[in-house]
């Protein structure tokens, strides 16, 4: 089992949660770099919510 699997495992029913310390630590990176690499950490936290199964991003409205 992958640590993937295993971190997928652990989210499971708490995807908002993990999506939101996605942001969070995006954020962060952000902050330190002084949004050099804005475009790859943004690239990087879609990646993540998708693996985490949270795929909304705040610009798309929630799906029904």
């Amino acid at each position: 089992m992958s640590v993937m699997d295993k971190l997928k495992q652990m989210l499971k029913g708490h995807e908002d949660q993990a999506g939101k310390g996605v942001d969070k630590a995006g954020d962060f990176v952000d902050d330190k770099t002084q949004g050099k690499y804005s475009g790859q950490v943004d690239t990087a936290q879609d990646k993540l919510k998708g693996q985490f199964g949270n795929d909304q991003g705040q610009d798309q409205p929630p799906q029904s």
